[in-house]
């Protein structure tokens, strides 16, 4: 840890602002103390020759070390116990912004003042001020920007965060079982201007989110210190200036990376044989007893990975695009069995997987003979996507299928229909065109296909109706920093509408040229930052007796998912694929760096033979990886839900590992 301190302390010597007024004039340090079975009491602390005391008599030392240079404060404060205590050590930061001039962050949760998130999840709609637990967050950071004036502050946690324990209760005061790592890190509406508020162990207020939509009372927890025991906690408080909120964002991911400095896990799964595990799932979910034939992959349980009635084409099932990957895999790989399998899903898609107006049936349950009424652009999307991968691949094989370009022409046609005259388009409809949900969060989705469908067909119509989306998501999204309502099972801030805006760029960079193109990877690159913001760059402890933990999982490389549905997941596809890409064309090295640090720590949960992970089926990669104090219905903190979706993992994964697929399709446009 000291060698560690030396390191940051080198690195907070080399940047800063000039003429930063003394910043540590602005600290409000308390300290609250518990006696098992009675109240906890705050004691407020004041500076005074290197201690932070009490009017009262508490039986605790504590020092408090400040190094401060230009716009930086490194905060080192040492607690020893001169008898038996449990404390939860606290500090402010106040600034002098206005509160209402503010927006927020705190990466991988909180994105301005959270105002796309229902008011059942953490928002301004239940309070102006909140504090979390630092797992929560991809990086144990809290930001401020002040809108007027491009000011911000940051604070960010340092420790070597080996520790967890387990809490008896998940609300109140909470003693712990043992040590912790986590602290806790936030902001506060104090008297009209905004604080950095932040200490050890973790507390969080007004509420702690514990389950989807669910908000549950405030949480301070306790940790113990024997008579004579010490702990040491490092913060680094900064102020910089950024012209928006964008730029703000990309800096602070710039300034977190070059400060924990993240590196890829060492001795992982190779692609090869990583391909051949995840082939597993097509072997053994196929499903042929009904009229559409699939690999089963949505609505299972981990405990048995039987096969389900539920057959998905996109978002969590992405039955043809694993459909096309077993092709692909089977006839590289000699493996007639998946060749058949997959030639015999698309057969039966062809004949019975569209509505009467030429959308896909999206989602259809055999267990109860029902299926959905309402579709979505992005399930279609990801659909067309898949079909196109799969045109091409076949047209590179002198085979032609021209009842599937005529279908494809139909689908292609109604996404015509349903564009917005800004661009956008509907995030739900109905098989008549009716829109059921207008709002445009999911465009992006919308951009992939329509490009590949320019290259495949070389109709301009489609690349003019791709570009008039990039035009809505410059307008709406990227400019507005304001990525919003992608994933389906949520409607607020979340990591896929920005990673499919970024991605959306890329596509669109492959077919243009000049400086059109440049823009288009300015777009990438600007909606990349907000998309890298939602993985972690550090590893969250688990406590002994939580599986994740006791298997030595990293979360580093990981994203969480949304506001919502606070997890983590293995949700990549392109995305490594354009960080390299976006690493050359703007020569950004770290961009590349933590492209390998995904691609080495996305594999960690493959389910082998021994290393099972508690999937009942080898290959049938975890989905709902539940790092925090939170659940998605069952099970918590170091486990997964019961139910998962390993459709669209395997699908994910698979993507990463084809890392040639995207350049490789644009490329082979003029061999047609």
């Amino acid at each position: 840890m000291k060698k560690k301190l030396l390191l940051i302390a080198l690195f907070i010597s080399s940047i800063g602002l000039n003429h930063a007024a003394d910043m540590a004039d602005n600290l409000r340090p308390q300290i609250t103390l518990k006696s098992p079975g009675n109240p906890a009491i705050a004691y407020p602390l004041k500076a005074k020759n290197g201690m932070l005391t009490s009017t009262a008599n508490i039986p605790v030392e504590i020092k408090e070390q400040i190094i401060e240079n230009d716009s930086v404060l490194q905060l080192i404060i040492n607690l020893k116990a001169t008898d038996l205590v449990y404390y939860n050590f606290e500090e402010s930061y106040n600034t002098t912004m206005n509160h209402d001039d503010c927006q927020f962050y705190m990466p991988g949760f909180w994105y301005r003042r959270n105002l796309r998130s229902p008011k059942e999840a953490p928002s301004f709609y239940t309070s102006d001020s909140w504090q979390v637990r630092e797992d929560r967050l991809s990086t144990p950071l809290t930001g401020i920007f002040n809108e007027k004036t491009g000011t911000y502050y940051t604070v960010l946690r340092l420790d070597d965060f080996k520790n967890e324990s387990l809490a008896c209760h998940s609300q109140g005061e909470v003693i712990l079982s043992g040590k912790t790592s986590l602290g806790f890190t936030g902001f506060r509406n104090q008297g009209g201007k905004s604080s950095l508020v932040f200490g050890f162990p973790y507390s969080e207020a007004p509420k702690t989110y514990i389950r989807k939509l669910t908000l549950a009372p405030a949480v301070q927890t306790f940790e113990k210190l024997e008579k004579g025991e010490t702990r040491q906690l490092v913060w680094v408080i900064k102020k910089s200036k950024a012209a928006d909120f964008s730029k703000f964002v990309a800096s602070v991911w710039n300034y977190s990376y070059d400060t924990l400095k993240p590196h890829e896990l060492k001795d992982h799964l190779s692609t090869a044989d990583a391909k051949e595990i995840l082939s597993n799932f097509f072997h053994e979910s196929y499903v042929d007893k009904y009229d559409l034939k699939y690999f089963s992959g949505v609505h299972m349980r981990t405990d048995d990975c039987k096969s389900t009635g539920s057959v998905e084409v996109g978002f969590v099932g992405r039955v043809l695009l694993n459909a096309f990957n077993a092709l692909e895999y089977g006839e590289a790989n000699n493996k007639p069995d998946l060749v058949e399998k997959a030639n015999s899903i698309f057969d039966s898609y062809l004949q019975y997987g569209f509505t009467p107006s030429g959308f896909f049936r999206e989602f259809v349950n055999y267990d109860d003979n029902d299926e959905t009424k309402v579709y979505s652009i992005r399930r279609q999307s990801e659909g067309a996507f898949a079909l196109l991968n799969y045109l091409e691949y076949e047209k590179r094989k002198g085979r032609k299928h021209t009842e599937w370009e005529a279908k494809i022409k139909t689908l292609l046609n109604n996404f015509l229909k349903l564009q917005e005259a800004n661009g956008s388009f509907p995030r739900k409809f109905e098989d008549d065109f009716k829109i059921v949900d207008e709002s445009g969060g999911s465009t992006p989705s919308a951009t992939l296909p329509l490009t590949m469908a320019y290259a495949y067909f070389n109709n301009k119509l489609y690349l003019e109706s791709a570009k008039k989306t990039a035009l809505y998501l410059e307008e709406e999204l990227v400019s507005k920093a304001d990525y919003f309502s992608s994933t389906l099972d949520a409607n607020c801030e979340d990591k896929e509408a920005s990673l499919y805006a970024s991605t959306a760029m890329y596509y669109l960079a492959m077919v243009s040229k000049g400086k059109e193109q440049q823009h288009y990877i300015d777009l990438s690159k600007q909606a990349a930052y907000f998309s890298l913001s939602w993985y972690y760059m550090w590893d969250v402890p688990f406590a002994q007796g939580q599986m994740l933990g006791d298997v030595g999982f990293k979360s580093r490389g990981w994203g969480n998912v949304s506001v919502e549905n606070n997890h983590i997941d293995v949700f990549i596809f392109e995305f490594a694929t354009v960080l390299d890409w976006l690493a050359k064309e703007r020569n950004e090295p770290r961009f590349a760096e933590f492209s390998s640090i995904i691609k080495s720590s996305m594999l960690q949960l493959m389910p082998v033979k021994g290393h099972m992970f508690d999937i009942a089926k080898v290959g049938y990669y975890p989905e709902v990886v539940q790092h925090t104090n939170w659940d998605y219905g069952k099970n918590g903190k170091g486990f997964y839900n019961d139910i998962f979706a390993p459709g669209w993992t395997v699908a994910s994964l698979w993507q990463m590992l084809s890392p040639d697929r995207v350049e490789n399709y644009f490329n082979n446009k003029k061999k047609f």
